[in-house]
């Protein structure tokens, strides 16, 4: 069966992707290196913790290895990376649930800080951001973090999470009017 055509990625070579696709550990670590930063980002965005978005970083890479050999190329390999991400997120949080009973989009930043672009944040404003992302109760941070963060659509949420794209809006509003108090201050 041959290869399928691969959508080229800066940051992941086509032999790269296509060795670890056949196993090759040493090609796949060199993804991991080239992707590892954002993927961790967006873990510890999701997360708004350090530990958990390490860990979380962790299993997406785990589950990535094993996955390698389903990813088609229709799409970058950082897209499908994220979209993983975010699903082994959600299965994670909707586990933890049962047991225990429980790039950017300026415009949103522009709002957020005071009408700033985000490339003119400075790291003070950046790390006042972040925590207060971090502060959010889950579900407005995981609303806000993929929506106004990611791109994601509000049915593309409510799909992802199991709840409703209702839902969705209204704690993305809870989110920003959150962070806007907080931001305010």
């Amino acid at each position: 069966m041959p290869m399928p055509a691969l959508v080229p990625d800066p940051a992941a070579s086509t032999d790269d992707l296509r060795a670890a696709q056949r196993g090759d550990a040493e090609a796949f670590e060199r993804i991991y290196r080239s992707q590892v930063g954002r993927v961790h980002l967006l873990a510890l965005r999701l997360t708004g913790d350090p530990v958990k978005a390490e860990a979380l970083t962790q299993d997406a890479f785990v589950r990535a290895w094993r996955k390698l050999g389903t990813f088609r190329g229709e799409s970058a390999l950082g897209t499908w990376l994220h979209r993983l991400t975010v699903n082994v997120f959600l299965l994670d949080d909707r586990g933890a649930r049962r047991t225990a009973g429980r790039e950017v989009v300026d415009n949103s930043l522009e709002q957020l800080a005071g009408a700033r672009r985000a490339e003119s944040l400075d790291l003070d404003d950046r790390m006042d951001l972040e925590r207060a992302i971090a502060a959010l109760p889950e579900g407005a941070r995981v609303a806000f973090v993929l929506h106004d963060i990611h791109g994601y659509t509000h049915e593309e949420i409510a799909s992802l999470s199991g709840v409703t794209a209702s839902t969705v809006r209204v704690q993305l509003h809870r989110a920003r009017r959150r962070l806007m108090e907080v931001l305010d201050r």
